[in-house]
């Protein structure tokens, strides 16, 4: 179960983010810096409203296969690609196999089902808003989904010393543009309801670019000579909440999937 447990990070957040609004209570745009050190102030609450959780490529609305019993509930939104380019992912011919496999089995094979972590840079497109918290070094991530969380370090590059669902994150200010690369991963996470996958050689290159104060463009460049012919790269818009009461809500989804992982081991129960 410590593949679910929150990193404990208070000692690291007190002494790092000092200068930071404790999570949960967002300062409204009058008392927010334009600025922290030099680089554009990106804290915040932030949430892509798209359909790349269901499929990075476009797809049609359907009806989820084995859910009749849910009628509309149970159906897939329409959604447009969020891919450059021609909008389609360049899998390599057994990967893309494999891709095959991982839809037709969904939800069973989707390691969201069983709460497991999302990997980057699924946990930023998932249906649920995320915090950048920025204090004058190391910036940290935290996500709604299975109380994620991760740090990017800002100093010198560090080296993973072994594959996690989420990766080693390693940034750096391009100009106004904070870019993130990510490596590390055990090749375990999904890239979506749909079955699209990496495996561990993947490297990730994320780009936050602020474009106006509640917007921010988002994209990541996907390398991994194992799965794709070539890079490629997702781009959408991150928009900021800005209601008052805006805050991080608890979503621990391990109790919810209990019984699924774990029915099996039941003890029989007496007659």
């Amino acid at each position: 179960m410590q593949l679910h447990k929150k990193i404990a990070l208070t000692v690291v957040a007190a002494a790092a983010f000092s200068a930071v609004p404790s999570f949960g209570q967002p300062s409204g745009a009058a008392n927010r810096p334009a600025r922290i050190g030099g680089q554009p102030n990106i804290n915040g609450i932030w949430q892509a409203m798209n359909g790349a959780n269901w499929n990075l490529e476009a797809h049609s609305a359907e009806a989820l296969k084995g859910f009749w019993e849910l009628g509309s509930l149970g159906a897939i939104p329409a959604g447009q690609s969020v891919i450059d380019g021609d909008g389609k992912i360049p899998y390599l011919p057994e990967a893309l196999a494999q891709r095959d496999e991982n839809r037709a089995g969904w939800p069973k094979s989707d390691p969201e089902t069983s709460c497991y972590l999302p990997g980057i840079p699924r946990a930023t497109y998932m249906p649920f808003p995320f915090q950048i918290v920025q204090g004058g070094g190391n910036i940290l991530f935290v996500y709604t989904y299975a109380s994620t969380n991760r740090l990017v370090n800002m100093g010198e590059p560090i080296v993973p010393p072994v594959d996690t669902w989420m990766g080693q994150s390693n940034g750096r200010w391009d100009a106004d543009t904070l870019v993130v690369e990510t490596t590390g991963f055990n090749g375990m996470t999904h890239l979506d309801r749909a079955g699209n996958h990496h495996s561990s050689a993947l490297k990730v290159t994320e780009r936050f670019t602020p474009v106006s104060e509640n917007h921010l463009q988002y994209s990541a460049t996907l390398e991994d000579a194992n799965t794709y012919s070539r890079a490629w790269t997702i781009n959408m818009p991150l928009y900021r909440h800005i209601e008052p009461n805006a805050q991080i809500l608890e979503f621990k989804c391990v109790p919810f999937v209990e019984e699924l992982l774990y029915k099996d081991l039941e003890l029989p129960q007496p007659q």
